[in-house]
């Protein structure tokens, strides 16, 4: 079996040697070069034809956003970058997500040293590396997109593993399909009073092709909980923000849900709620500790799900793992509505694989469908 190909390319010689060691321990995968700025990057890459790269953002003689575009325009190839927590590195992070780059970790003292963080990589470099023959170009097709660069992306599927749940839900409208490649929509039960939104990898470019396509009186609240650390999520409420029609903010706790507005789960806490009087207010918490995800998609909408119950729409988008699952379970049991992203158009087909297994999932959609059944479901 051939090993997985893997470039490396970073200024700091630390995290050159960190990413080495713990990569170079795996018997699938192999060092194929060690760069120390974009330049050597762009040339080992067409030197060595890896089948994933690590490319840090800010190094000299040329940084990775210009390596990134010009290894993606002559040897397209999965990119996942490495950034610092600050909002510049944030700032840089979607750059590069929009230019082609399939994900990002970051530089903190977490990085390295914790079991779950080294084999989420792990797992990613490989789910990437079987996927690299299938690179694409990808353009966005939305007016309010078209000032982006068109990109390259990973078309198909990456199946993330997710243990199939045991479910009742037996009744709902995908029930016998569980590949998620059906497209299966069913009539709404009731107008929705809110949206609850989770993702993970590939979120903040898919999240680009579904709230700028909501309209402005869209008439109820939106809650998103998108995996990422502090500042990265207040970066891309701003890039929502000027994309869209509706109005995309960083939730910092205490504001009361409005209508037409899109609150984005801020960075390092869960996003919870809690009603006062007739009204709904955010709250930011981080509790539960013990979980991987801090924002949690099962946090936020177990919380959303006990004040509006069956009057909640719940969506759950490209990602891996199996977050949101629980959430959803519970929601699905108070007679709430649940769309599933599908399979083809998924970077990651991890947590929507995990809602739809669960038998909870009542509509599977492509992901340029979903601002459509969103809007039809509260309106």
């Amino acid at each position: 079996m051939n090993k997985i190909k893997v470039l490396i390319v970073d200024d700091s010689i630390f995290m050159r040697k960190a990413l080495e060691s713990l990569l170079s321990g795996e018997p699938d995968i192999e060092i194929v070069g060690l760069a120390k700025n974009g330049k050597e990057g762009v040339e080992m890459a067409e030197q060595f034809h890896p089948d994933v790269i690590t490319m840090d953002i800010e190094m000299p003689t040329m940084d990775g956003i210009t390596a990134l575009e010009m290894i993606m325009k002559k040897n397209p190839t999965p990119v996942i970058m490495v950034s610092s927590l600050t909002k510049e590195g944030a700032d840089a992070t979607l750059k590069a997500l929009d230019l082609g780059a399939v994900d990002f970790m970051t530089k903190d003292s977490q990085s390295f040293g914790g079991a779950d963080i080294e084999k989420g990589l792990k797992d990613k470099i490989r789910k990437f590396a079987r996927n690299k023959g299938v690179l694409r170009l990808f353009s966005h097709s939305s007016s309010s997109q078209s000032h982006q660069t068109p990109s390259y992306k990973l078309s198909g599927t990456l199946a993330s593993h997710t243990p199939n749940v045991q479910t009742p839900f037996a009744h709902t409208a995908q029930s016998g399909n569980t590949d998620g490649s059906k497209r299966v929509v069913v009539n709404k039960t009731g107008i929705k009073r809110i949206v609850a939104l989770g993702t993970s990898t590939d979120g903040p470019q898919s999240l680009q092709r579904v709230i700028p396509l909501l309209p402005a009186d869209l008439g109820v609240p939106v809650v998103v909980t998108q995996h990422m650390p502090p500042n990265f999520t207040q970066s891309l409420a701003s890039r929502l923000n000027t994309l869209s029609k509706v109005e995309v903010v960083e939730a910092q706790g205490k504001e009361k849900l409005e209508p037409n507005v899109v609150y984005i789960a801020k960075g390092g806490y869960h996003l919870k709620f809690k009603k006062v009087g007739p009204s709904v207010y955010t709250e930011l918490s981080t509790e539960p500790s013990n979980v991987f995800n801090i924002p949690g998609v099962d946090v936020m909408v177990d919380s959303i799900a006990e004040l509006y119950g069956k009057e909640c729409l719940g969506v759950i988008m490209t990602g891996m793992g199996s977050d949101g699952c629980k959430g959803l379970t519970n929601l699905k049991r108070m007679g709430g509505t649940i769309i599933a992203q599908d399979e083809p158009t998924c970077i990651v087909y991890g947590m929507p694989r995990a809602v739809v297994e669960a038998g909870i999932a009542d509509e599977i959609v492509p992901l340029d469908e979903i601002a459509a059944r969103i809007s039809y479901h509260v309106k």
